[in-house]
């Protein structure tokens, strides 16, 4: 019987996410800003750790975004940074700790992160 191994692309994300989540967590007064990204769309929520619970969450596929969406995918996200940071203010969350979840800072996480600061969240 034959076993199917995971892509090494994968596997390297998932040891990257594993040894950054050791040192990350998201507290009360710091929820973590949790980022993930697929070939398509961008997903971010913001999670406190303490109580294991979703504070707010925004994607390339919100009814806010999803209606006007165009331009290339860092656009999409550059909007998507700004909604959560928005989303966050409406629940007084101005300081997080910003989660890469394993993906290199560059490109689209780059781009959610500049917006999301722009827009007033500090991290």
């Amino acid at each position: 019987m034959k076993t199917t191994a995971a892509p090494r692309k994968l596997v390297g994300r998932e040891r990257r996410k594993l040894r950054v989540r050791k040192t990350i967590t998201g507290t009360t007064e710091r929820p973590r800003l949790s980022v993930f990204r697929s070939a398509r769309h961008i997903y971010v929520q913001v999670i406190d750790d303490s109580l294991g619970k979703t504070l707010a969450s925004a994607s390339t596929m919100s009814k806010d975004l999803s209606s006007n969406l165009e331009g290339s995918k860092s656009d999409e996200a550059k909007r998507v940074g700004t909604l959560i940071a928005e989303m966050c203010k409406t629940k007084n969350i101005d300081k997080v700790v910003f989660d890469r979840n394993g993906y290199r800072y560059h490109g689209r996480i780059k781009a959610l992160a500049d917006a999301a600061r722009e827009a007033g969240l500090n991290f």
